[in-house]
């Protein structure tokens, strides 16, 4: 019962902090960590904890599935080079060098669970980059490598995990079967993903209901998770495909259903999210109060730890700078300034938290695991400094920092889709079978109607029953056309949204306000 009182508060601590995050201009998941973990504090807060297992699997799925639905195949065939160096590629360096860091410092730990540690503080949080750096006046193409990156990273950063823990416990040593672990494991998700979108595809085919449909999103994300990691696959991996997959099968009829499962996600991501960031608070707040007699002797290892985990994303960006980015079309980063930007927004969160509380306090043998405290302490040290720190100055920094805005570029994108739109509508109406059956002035003030998408049909009849049995026809008429010519522009919106360098989210804002205009039509 005090458990389920504590997610209640948090969920209704979750709206209050919107709203005093929307007039102070801050993000509100960091202002829910910060409150919450001064919540846990006071003496009537109860001391209750979430099983660490059972924190990646409640959060994770729902959340990677929210920010993956944003996405497209197009923008990972795009950014690949960001995938491989920044989701792969940077996480291992930072495990290596924190590990190093580590072992050299505080070699009692062994080699094994310095690599454990290395794994628990490299991947930069999901959650935390979409909740945070979306929020902020950020060029879409910065805004888009990070989520490309937070979308994949703690699938490499779990593999080696677990193979860490599996060592330190066992007294044993890493071997080299990561590698093939983890891209077997991969391979396994994404097979996995795709047969989820098709169960999720022919499951709303058979299911009339809309909402049972939009539930449907919910229900597959867990499942999808769960199944991967019983048959040791990548949860993590298979959630993404799941829902980049279900989003390259949306169908151009399904205005309605689109609108009901955006608003339906659009509230349960705030709500997770406030959720999630709250009990990470209580958490933190509980690892300092039981580390509190150890943490002054842990002071210069953990100082060095935070310096080396962004010490080493800074000099990975800046030499992806040098090099020549990681596009061939537009360069990321492109400047100093994005270079500090993209090293800034390097936040920890979730899954750091929940690996690094999943440590076994004991071995195989019984014995306690030596150098738990300071892992934990270590996680939660860099989790503040990365997670807290930048989201409260991140809006300051973009200021300071003056980033060329991509406002206008952005507002021409959006507007060549949408006229994109229209011209498809237009052609698609003048050639609907439906339309010659109208009367010329009908058709014209169809024709202006259409092109606008905006002006509102006005009956100019008297109250006569064989007049109003003929506006009927003609109304109905109007209405045929026009779902046709919407249908086609849907589609055109859909397609150009698996187009390589086509910003899936222009496509998304274009997309809800012709579905919206379906959705709104006279009956």
């Amino acid at each position: 019962m005090e458990f389920l009182l504590l997610v209640v508060g948090l969920l209704f601590g979750t709206v209050l902090i919107v709203g005093v995050g929307e007039r102070i201009r801050l993000p509100y998941p960091i202002l829910m960590l910060v409150f919450s973990a001064l919540a846990a504090s006071l003496p009537f807060v109860p001391d209750v904890h979430i099983e660490p297992d059972l924190i990646l699997p409640l959060f994770l799925p729902p959340l990677l599935f929210a920010a993956a639905q944003r996405s497209s195949w197009s923008v990972f065939r795009l950014r690949w080079r960001s995938l491989v160096l920044l989701a792969v590629l940077l996480i291992i360096a930072t495990i290596a060098a924190v590990a190093a860091v580590t072992w050299w410092l505080v070699p009692a730990i062994g080699l094994p669970l310095a690599i454990a540690l290395g794994a628990i503080v490299a991947p930069p949080d999901p959650v935390a980059v979409e909740a945070i750096a979306a929020k902020v006046s950020m060029r879409r193409r910065l805004l888009t490598v990070l989520q490309t990156e937070g979308l994949f990273n703690d699938a490499m950063a779990i593999v080696i995990f677990q193979t860490a823990v599996t060592a330190t416990v066992n007294h044993g040593q890493i071997g080299w079967d990561v590698a093939p672990r983890f891209l077997v494991g991969a391979a396994g998700a994404v097979l996995l993903g795709l047969a989820m979108a098709w169960i999720v595809g022919a499951l709303n085919r058979f299911v009339p209901n809309l909402v049972a449909r939009s539930a449907a999103t919910l229900v597959a994300p867990y499942a999808v998770y769960i199944l991967a990691e019983v048959i040791h696959c990548s949860g993590v991996v298979a959630v993404v495909v799941t829902a980049v997959e279900l989003g390259r099968r949306a169908r151009p009829q399904d205005s309605e259903e689109r609108l009901t499962r955006r608003a339906f996600w659009e509230v349960l991501e705030l709500l997770t999210t406030g959720v999630a960031f709250g009990l990470v608070g209580i958490e933190m707040r509980s690892v300092v109060g039981a580390e509190g007699a150890n943490l002054l002797t842990f002071v210069p290892g953990i100082a060095a730890i935070c310096a080396t985990v962004v010490l080493v994303r800074f000099v990975w960006m800046y030499a992806m700078y040098r090099i020549g980015g990681t596009e061939r079309r537009e360069k990321t980063p492109g400047s100093l300034k994005e270079v500090v930007v993209l090293t800034w927004c390097g936040m920890r969160g979730l899954a750091t938290l929940a690996l690094a509380l999943a440590l076994p306090a004991t071995l195989a043998d019984g014995s306690p695991t030596p150098g738990r405290n300071f892992v934990v302490a270590a996680a939660a040290s860099v989790l503040a400094v990365t997670l807290v720190l930048p989201g409260l100055t991140l809006p300051g920094l973009m200021r300071v920092l003056n980033l060329p805005d991509d406002h206008a570029a952005e507002q021409h994108a959006q507007r060549a889709l949408a006229l994109r739109a229209e011209r498809v509508a237009l052609e698609a109406m003048r050639a609907s079978p439906a339309a010659e059956k109208l009367p010329e002035e009908r058709r014209k003030a169809l024709a202006r109607r259409m092109s606008s998408l905006h002006s509102i049909l006005e009956a100019d009849y008297a109250e006569d029953p064989e007049k109003m049995l003929k506006l009927k026809a003609v109304l109905a008429a109007m209405d045929r056309v026009q779902r046709d010519a919407l249908e086609a522009a849907r589609r055109e919106m859909l397609a150009a949204r698996n187009e390589p360098g086509t910003d899936p989210e222009l496509v998304d804002r274009v997309l809800r306000r012709l579905d919206m205009r379906t959705v709104t039509l006279d009956q």
